[in-house]
């Protein structure tokens, strides 16, 4: 698994941060920083809960 980010989508709110924060951290200027974008299957569930939170839908998973 892969974590995509569409940074023209992304206002950096943070929820994907609250929910997955060994992948997601907004940085002080208010942009999202992906701190890694593969996926284990143990972390699965709280990046899936990330993805799904997210307000504009800028962040997506793919296979593979």
């Amino acid at each position: 698994m892969k974590i995509v980010v569409d940074y023209d989508k992304c206002t950096g709110l943070g929820m994907c941060e609250s929910l997955s924060p060994d992948h997601f951290e907004v940085n002080d200027e208010g942009d999202l920083v992906l701190l890694k974008d593969g996926v284990s299957a143990e972390e699965r569930q709280g990046v899936d809960e990330a993805v799904a939170a997210c307000p504009t839908e800028a962040l997506r998973l793919l296979e593979g």
